[in-house]
């Protein structure tokens, strides 16, 4: 018992010599001011963590929708490749599953259509090439759409064209 006791008495003698020795290294001003100089470029780094993960995300997102913007064309003539009768069914079908593949492609990376069809005017997401009039549709109602528009979140990547109603 009076060895523990021998112990901690030794113990605190150190923490207090310890103690003394960095208040005369070091004044408690100039530690306090070290201590906040320390915690503002620690909250500093980490901002900028934050934003150059941000900065890095939406780099990847503009390249992307870059590529993706290319090569929509390619999306569109295999679309229509589908649409044309042919006598070969087996072509139609190679037709069809690129078409399928290259559209699951599209999806993976984050890729949506933009719907049309039914829907109310959004001069955002459409683009309005023609209007009609139409007493059987709501107005501003898209009747007939002539390019599919796509975008990947809330990026536009392409405008959808559009015939809207009244």
């Amino acid at each position: 018992m009076a060895e523990k006791k021998q112990e901690e008495l030794e113990k605190n003698e150190k923490q207090e010599a310890t103690e003394k020795k960095c208040e005369e290294v070091v004044p408690k001003q100039e530690y306090d001011e070290l201590d906040d100089r320390y915690k503002r470029i620690l909250a500093e780094f980490e901002n900028f963590k934050k934003r150059s993960g941000k900065e890095r995300e939406g780099l990847y997102n503009s390249i992307l929708s870059d590529v993706i913007e290319v090569i929509l064309p390619v999306v569109d003539n295999l679309e229509n490749a589908v649409k044309i009768e042919t006598k070969d069914e087996d072509y139609k079908k190679g037709i069809e599953l690129v078409l399928k593949q290259l559209k699951d492609v599209l999806i993976s990376k984050g890729v949506e259509e933009i719907k049309t069809v039914g829907e109310t005017f959004d001069p955002s997401l459409h683009e309005a090439v023609s209007s009609v009039q139409d007493e059987t549709k709501g107005e501003k109602e898209i009747v007939q759409e002539y390019r599919k528009g796509y975008k990947i979140g809330s990026k536009i990547i392409r405008h959808s064209m559009v015939v809207v109603a009244n």
